[in-house]
């Protein structure tokens, strides 16, 4: 008997809806009012808070996407360690990734092929309470299906180290990128839309040496991109960049968000 294992959603109920019919609907809502990119996205730099935060960014992210519905061969995401400090990047042992919406497989042969770098390892651990991934996976699931997926957990790595993770599937043009990261922290809101801004800025400069920890959470996932692209002469420019005050919160203390695309 082929034993299978899962992964349970862990923030559903907690970040986004844990009923399917009711996720799927807020979904829907952000995606038809997100701002999406012209041309269907290589990579996303997507936002990980709670959906009444960021879900209106992140659906400007994921938004076209769905034009590739039934084109793509799997999607790699990198996400930050939120709950636990470890060295490297973290790979699950498990074989699907569940969500209100279904399971998404994990493509353990990708994984299992990544683990030949020494900074890679299964870290089941890393995954088990991790939001940074697991709010991306629904957008994933209602745009363009239940594809295979990489879920990678970015711990104590090098950009250079990250950037070799992206590369490794870069040559497959039906393999998408999802970067999961949020912006600044906790400043006031004229203060958040001003680091944001030069952090947009950055981003969209290729300049890496810009971005640290201060600017984005997921600030590892997003040099490593920015290393990969800028190799390959591309660029991620800013579909949404908002943050908590302008959707759920009050403006003493905000969360940045941000949506860009690379095509």
């Amino acid at each position: 008997m082929l034993y299978t294992s899962i992964r349970k959603a862990a923030m559903a109920g907690v970040f986004y809806p844990e009923d399917g019919a009711e996720l799927h609907h807020a979904l829907q809502r952000y995606l038809q009012d997100g701002r999406g990119a012209d041309t269907p996205p290589r990579a996303v730099i997507a936002p990980h808070a709670g959906y009444i935060y960021s879900g209106p960014i992140a659906g400007s992210a994921f938004k076209a996407w769905a034009a590739l519905r039934g084109n793509v061969d799997g999607v790699v995401l990198l996400g930050p360690s939120h709950r636990l400090a470890f060295d490297g990047i973290a790979t699950p042992s498990v074989n699907f990734f569940a969500t209100p919406l279904g399971l998404l497989p994990v493509d353990t042969a990708a994984c299992d092929a990544l683990r030949e770098y020494p900074f890679v390892s299964i870290n089941d651990a890393a995954h088990r309470h991790e939001h940074s991934i697991e709010t991306h996976l629904p957008f994933i699931q209602e745009t363009i299906g239940e594809v295979p997926i990489v879920p990678l957990v970015v711990g104590d790595a090098s950009p250079s180290d990250v950037a070799k993770v992206i590369q490794f599937f870069w040559d497959k043009p039906r393999t998408l990128f999802s970067i999961s990261s949020d912006l600044s922290h906790y400043l006031s809101y004229d203060e958040a839309r001003r680091v944001d801004a030069a952090t947009t800025q950055a981003i969209e400069q290729n300049n890496p040496h810009e971005i640290g920890p201060d600017r984005a959470c997921g600030w590892l996932p997003i040099l490593g991109l920015l290393h990969v692209i800028g190799r390959h002469g591309a660029r991620a420019r800013a579909l949404d960049v908002r943050n908590s005050g302008d959707t759920a919160g009050d403006r003493y203390r905000v969360v940045g968000y941000g949506a860009y695309a690379v095509a």
